[in-house]
């Protein structure tokens, strides 16, 4: 198999969808129960809407539309996740044969594309939108680099169509085509398709798009950027001096950290031909370095000019993920051999995914054994199955304490309705309907009362709190030991119009 991958690496793309199928297949075998961003997902899935929060809605967007086709389940969270990821594989090798007249490193630019943190590692383990976003940049690229090759009324029609996508997925992929445009001003060959009149149907195209979000933005700006400005940790420190520095060096470590892998299996793979990689040039290698180095520059003014002290990879990555293209044409331009490149370089990127998702797919069964339970082995299945059995049928609506418990019981009911109260992801609660199910934890702790979020909820509603007696369950870890409980409080109301 390996030596035919030489002679037709085209079969790259069937192995990179074997490698997401597989990750379909364990996620769907290790726990039925969901992480954060599963969870979150699987909640706002529910109702459909201009924006949820902090995040832009085009991932939540597609997750509504699965869930309405199919239903609310693991499957249809995990297969959307993983059906985009390839697809961001497959246009950006889509992208690479635009420029690269080599196949062998069409195929070595596509497989890189798995050696980042966030995609290998991250998105196997609890990440969403920027799944989404990652396919936008792909896509985009495809369709820019086609606009500039092979200028159509389509190619500007799916440039557009990627920017609005993007935009709605990350709010920071709006920096890829600005750097795209910026990168091609100083070739003359290409700056004249920036003013060519099909770039107003581009436009007009990514308007239509984006429009309706921006809408929602203008009315919550400060929904749409406060979570966002705490994590990347804008108020931890006074002096600007000290900000700055500590954002700069944040930016830097999460540049090499982010870029690690991929760096280093390229120089395995060429180590041979460093040098002469190292001083090659082509037109399109210098245009993808320039958009690689206005995105870092970008992001380092915003950190700048926000005071931010933090900064993670997976914020970076659909920036990095541009250094696989860039260095396929760099190895092309040196006119190096690549005759036997494929071979290694799929055997370690292989070696790094597959052990990852071997590690990653592995804990939900074996942390119990240590007493270490993770999120996929907290008992929501049998808390649902348990309520259900006790009183013999399903409830119409569930108030839940978070969106993590909230989640796990929606994809184990078929009709019942979702709220968590005070959640601004989601519609408030204006009316109750029975029978009602009102459900909290506390990390697993025994015996906790009720949140007085919940009992106020409640009572706003019109059902005191004395009318009701709440119950509590202690149920075993899923693959955990016997004596291991986690705590749930419930309360069932049938009719909480009375």
């Amino acid at each position: 198999m390996l030596d035919v991958v030489n002679r037709r690496p085209n079969i790259v793309v069937a192995l990179i969808a074997g490698y997401f199928l597989l990750c379909i297949g364990l996620r769907l075998v290790i726990s039925t129960s969901l992480e954060i961003d599963e969870s979150e997902q699987a909640f706002v899935s529910q109702f459909l809407l201009l924006g949820y929060g902090s995040q832009p809605p085009f991932y939540n967007w597609l997750q509504y539309g699965l869930t309405s086709a199919f239903g609310a389940s693991l499957a249809t969270m995990t297969v959307l996740k993983n059906g985009l990821l390839f697809l961001c594989c497959l246009f950006y090798g889509l992208a690479a044969r635009e420029v690269l007249s080599d196949r062998r490193l069409v195929a070595i630019a596509a497989i890189g594309v798995l050696t980042f943190p966030p995609i290998f590692l991250l998105a196997q383990r609890d990440l969403s939108h920027t799944v989404s976003a990652l396919f936008a940049v792909s896509l985009f690229l495809y369709g820019f680099i086609r606009t500039m090759n092979r200028p159509s009324v389509f190619s500007y029609v799916l440039t557009g169509a990627a920017v609005g996508i993007g935009v709605i997925s990350k709010y920071n992929f709006a920096l890829v085509p600005v750097a795209a445009i910026l990168a091609i001003i100083p070739e003359p060959a290409l700056r004249a398709r920036i003013f060519d009149w099909r770039v107003l149907v581009a436009v007009a195209v990514c308007a239509l798009i984006a429009l309706p979000h921006g809408y929602w933005i203008l009315e919550n700006l400060g929904a749409a950027s406060r979570s966002t400005l705490k994590e990347m940790g804008t108020a931890q420190e006074t002096s600007f001096l000290s900000k700055g520095l500590k954002g700069a060096v944040a930016l830097v470590v999460a540049t090499l950290r982010g870029s690690a892998i991929a760096l280093l299996v390229f120089v395995l793979v060429f180590r041979k031909d460093l040098a002469a990689i190292w001083r090659a040039s082509s037109l399109w290698s210098r245009i993808i370095g320039r958009m690689l180095a206005i995105c870092l520059i970008a992001v380092l003014l915003v950190v700048l000019a926000v005071g931010a002290t933090h900064m993670r990879e997976k914020w970076l990555v659909l920036f990095l993920v541009l250094l696989p293209l860039y260095l396929a044409l760099k190895v092309e331009a040196s006119g190096v051999d690549t005759r036997f490149s494929v071979r290694p370089f799929l055997l370690l990127v292989a070696f790094i995914v597959i052990t990852t998702l071997t590690i990653v797919s592995a804990r939900a069964v074996v942390r119990p054994w240590f007493g270490k339970p993770s999120r996929l082995s907290i008992p929501y299945s049998t808390l649902v199955d348990t309520v259900v059995d006790q009183h013999g049928r399903e409830p119409a609506m569930v108030l839940a304490s978070n969106k993590l418990l909230a989640g796990n019981v929606r994809t184990r009911l078929h009709d019942a309705i979702v709220f968590v109260p005070g959640d601004r992801s989601g519609p408030a609660v204006e009316r109750l309907a029975g029978p009602l199910l009102v459900i909290w934890n506390d990390e697993g702790k025994l015996d906790v009362p009720p949140p007085d979020l919940l009992m106020r909820t409640l009572e706003t509603l019109g059902v005191p709190a004395a009318t009701f007696n709440p119950q509590q369950l202690a149920l075993p870890y899923l693959d955990g030991k016997q004596e291991d409980r986690y705590g749930f409080g419930y309360v069932w109301i049938d009719d909480p119009s009375r």
